[in-house]
């Protein structure tokens, strides 16, 4: 039969626990125990003032980025509605059901202020970095590295010529992006990674390159740079830097350097895409680092004309010498071109002019010239490791970093940016390493441990 519903006079007194009505396996309730922001207020004490108005607890302004980063909400305005209407969202930043939730316009006043000035997201990220290396995740002993272009906050509609730009007068009341950019012109990540004048700028986000990678159409981007252990494919370290192929190498050391200075991790092994087997960049992983490089060889040596390539003639390192398939020898006599990292080795006009493999050799020339590398010895071992099976594994596991770059845009919706400026992009990046960690950990640690204690 057709029941019907008993309109019942309501209660004068509830009993409300929002611990009951959070599932136990709901994603933020198995993130929360890897979270502590009680050192928060003491790592932040210089940055408020002891007089005025009491200001929004920033223990709930991070829980509340958290969510954001985690679950994929990416607009702040639309996020603060969202832990208004849901209770586990409010249980995860301790508000409680009368609890106030903050105007998103707080984000950006303490995002551009304070927490830029003590560089919180880093600490935040690395506390977490730090709780993966305790719960075991981290193995240090085989490391990945690569980037991925994320789309600025740009429109080309509104781009200028980069000349166009260059001329312009920036003054001191440029928008913050722009300072932002011209105090970053002597990084290597940013300005000085290349002295190409970018086809176009964007005037409100000159730091965003305009590229045309992806094969499809251009667009102004950032590139995010991931350090990631092999073991569990966790964030080590995370960088932004220009959209150019010698900002994201240099930033890869940047990474490298600094987890072995954070946290005294050191891989044995680095497994990279072609992008980073620059001859410069090998010499530093083999000779400085002692790191062994399982990265594709840079190698534009063999020619496409038919005539003698470079591997057709061998290299006699006692001698420091070239000999030809004829029996000749090629000396140098030292001198460094190629703003000093090439040396060339020339042949005789006497032995060339009459040889009867000149026009496979040097059709062109009175004698054949063949440049090599100063660090030719460390690409000469990156070469040697390709094909063993340690290289193979490592080329394996370095599609995890790919599948964290798909998972980033696809799950967190961090195809775009909505931060401008590189300390935008830099922010944006280190929250969302931030939350992959997170949600790694609660994905493959079970047991209850101590929580993620933020460093003061």
């Amino acid at each position: 039969m057709m029941g019907e519903r008993l309109v019942m006079q309501e209660s004068l007194f509830y009993e409300f626990r929002l611990e009951d009505h959070v599932p136990s396996d709901h994603l933020l309730r198995r993130v929360d125990r890897f979270v502590d922001c009680s050192g928060l207020r003491q790592h932040l004490a210089g940055y408020y003032s002891t007089t005025g108005r009491p200001a929004i607890d920033p223990e709930l302004m991070i829980r509340m980025l958290l969510i954001g980063y985690c679950l994929g909400i990416r607009s702040e305005r639309r996020l603060c509605e969202e832990v208004h209407l849901n209770l586990a969202y409010r249980w995860f930043c301790r508000l409680g059901l009368e609890g106030k939730v903050p105007d998103h316009s707080t984000f950006s006043k303490n995002r551009h202020g304070r927490f830029r000035e003590c560089d919180l997201f880093r600490h935040l990220f690395e506390a977490v970095v730090q709780r993966c290396l305790d719960e075991g995740l981290v193995g240090g002993e085989g490391f990945a590295v690569d980037a991925s272009l994320i789309q600025a906050d740009a429109n080309k509609q509104r781009s200028l010529a980069g000349s166009d730009w260059a001329a312009l007068d920036h003054k001191q009341e440029a928008p913050r992006a722009v300072r932002e950019y011209l105090a970053t012109l002597d990084e290597a990540a940013w300005g000085a990674a290349t002295d190409v004048e970018p086809k176009f700028v964007s005037p409100s986000d000159p730091a965003a390159q305009w590229t045309g990678a992806m094969r499809g159409p251009a667009f102004f981007a950032y590139a995010d740079n991931y350090l990631i252990d092999l073991k569990s494919a966790v964030i080590v370290d995370v960088e932004a830097s220009r959209a150019v192929r010698q900002a994201e190498v240099g930033a890869a050391r940047t990474m490298l350097e600094r987890t072995a200075e954070r946290f005294d991790l050191k891989p044995e092994r680095l497994a990279a895409d072609s992008a980073y087997g620059s001859a410069e960049m090998l010499h530093w992983l083999v000779d400085e680092q002692k790191i062994t490089p399982h990265v594709p060889v840079i190698d534009k040596s063999e020619r496409q004309d038919g005539t003698f390539s470079r591997s057709d003639f061998t290299y006699d390192p006692e001698t420091d010498t070239y000999t030809c398939p004829e029996g000749k020898t090629l000396t140098t006599s030292g001198t460094v071109v190629n703003e000093g990292t090439t040396r060339l080795y020339r042949g005789s006009t006497f032995d060339c002019g009459p040889c009867h493999l000149k026009e496979q050799c040097c059709p062109n020339t009175p004698a054949r010239k063949i440049p090599r590398s100063i660090y030719e010895h460390a690409r000469e071992a990156a070469r040697a490791l390709a094909g063993t099976p340690a290289y193979e594994r490592s080329r394996q596991g370095r599609k995890r970093i790919e599948m964290l770059f798909a998972h980033l845009k696809r799950i967190l919706k961090m195809g775009r940016l909505r931060l401008r400026g590189p300390c935008g992009a830099q922010d944006e990046f280190l929250l969302a390493a931030t939350a992959q960690n997170l949600r790694k950990l609660a994905k493959l640690v079970t047991s209850p441990g101590p929580q993620v204690m933020l460093p003061v």
